[in-house]
């Protein structure tokens, strides 16, 4: 049976903490191949730097070949049918990487594909960026019940997949947005009722920020949203990380931005760059979290050995 990735909640928490574990295989084992003979197809509605490179990248060197599709090549949702694109891909391809606007195009693909199909972003949310901002914390030894996480700004895609994992772990996350600017209402009220995890949204960033773990920030014009810069830019002013915002939180905390960034706009250069930033490493996270999310969604499994059906699955591929 096959097995989507659309959201952090496709996972519970010991599942979380396993993908982990196969994350630190994966990054010292290079000779396992769990996409040997498989192509993975990523459709991009939206451009992309990171996100492309980590995937294709990822399943590169899972031993797998990546195939980008553009919205300009395949029209999904204009020219064909998302149901459609779904329907033939999985007669060619192992794997479905999508990064989309409308969440809805998302669920159509996972549908009618019979091959999984990973969500590399929606409008609505970001899973695969914040279980790689999750390892990272985890790896700096940040991620602990309770912890305060802190985000500065729009209460977006980033936002909402926080909210998701706070459903599942007891952490202390705050939103520090204007009105009008909250996430989506619905995982807003689950997040808080849930009664795992403690959630706030705030005006004052000032206010949010005390005594932080972690401050974490995005632009405040993402992509599609370019009419309403003017608006945007008004709104989210005094909502920037800077050196003096950045004094409120713990002496040890880190700062995260899941870029691309806008210096000296939602946050101060001298901060992206000063030493509490770990901006690049969770960038760099994104790779290694991405090949195990593929690795465990087609059935790679980590027994503390030479995994057996792995070895079967690579003989078969190299006779």
């Amino acid at each position: 049976m096959k097995r989507d990735f659309v959201s952090i909640l496709d996972f519970s928490r010991s599942e979380i903490e396993e993908l982990f574990s196969v994350t630190d295989f994966l990054r010292s084992n290079n000779e396992y191949k769990p996409l040997l003979g498989k192509s993975a197809a990523l459709i991009f509605q939206k451009p992309s730097l990171r996100t492309r490179v980590s995937f294709e990248v990822g399943v590169h060197e899972l031993g797998g070949h990546p195939i980008f599709l553009s919205q300009e090549g395949i029209g999904i949702g204009e020219r064909e049918k998302a149901k459609d694109i779904a329907r033939l891909l999985s007669r060619y391809t192992g794997v479905i990487i999508a990064r989309l606007f409308e969440h809805s195009t998302l669920l159509e693909l996972a549908e009618h594909s019979t091959v999984p199909v990973v969500n590399a972003l929606t409008d609505l949310s970001h899973p695969c960026q914040v279980l790689a901002d999750v390892y990272t914390l985890k790896k700096l030894g940040k991620l602990r019940e309770n912890a305060k996480i802190v985000f500065i700004g729009d209460g977006n895609n980033i936002v909402n997949s926080w909210l998701e994992f706070a459903t599942i772990f007891p952490l202390h996350f705050v939103l520090a947005a204007p009105p009008g600017y909250y996430p989506d209402p619905e995982l807003l009220k689950k997040a808080q009722t849930a009664g795992i995890g403690k959630v706030e949204i705030v005006k004052d960033p000032s206010e949010a920020a005390h005594n932080a773990d972690v401050l974490y920030t995005d632009v405040w014009v993402s992509m599609g949203q370019e009419k309403e810069a003017k608006v945007r830019r008004k709104a989210f002013k005094g909502y920037q990380v800077s050196e003096m915002l950045l004094s409120s939180a713990k002496p040890d905390s880190v700062v995260m931005h899941c870029l691309p960034a806008h210096r000296d706009e939602e946050i101060t250069d001298a901060v992206l760059e000063g030493s509490h930033s770990v901006v690049f490493e969770q960038a760099e996270n994104r790779l290694h979290v991405q090949k195990a999310i593929l690795a465990k969604i087609l059935g790679f499994k980590l027994d503390g050995k030479l995994n057996v059906s792995l070895r079967t699955s690579q003989a078969k591929a190299s006779s």
